[in-house]
């Protein structure tokens, strides 16, 4: 009896710490099986710019070698 109650104890005890270690992973899990989408998915979207702002993402990316979206999104 004693030795289950122990080997309960050792278990919650590593649970806990398991749950504390990866918090962030199951917080994740959490959403995604609320909303179907991990946060590192990417999506398309459309996105109205001027003229002028294109040919600066343009010539950015060229110099760069990162795509467009790549540039947007470390802006934002």
């Amino acid at each position: 009896m004693e030795a289950e109650k122990l080997c309960k104890m050792i278990e919650e005890k590593t649970i806990e710490k398991i749950k504390k270690k990866y918090n962030k992973i199951f917080e994740i899990l959490e959403n995604y099986d609320k909303t179907r989408e991990l946060p590192f998915q990417r999506k398309r979207i459309d996105v109205t710019l001027s003229v002028e702002t294109i040919i600066k993402l343009k010539k950015l990316s060229e110099k760069t070698g990162k795509p467009i979206s790549r540039i947007i999104e470390e802006s934002v």
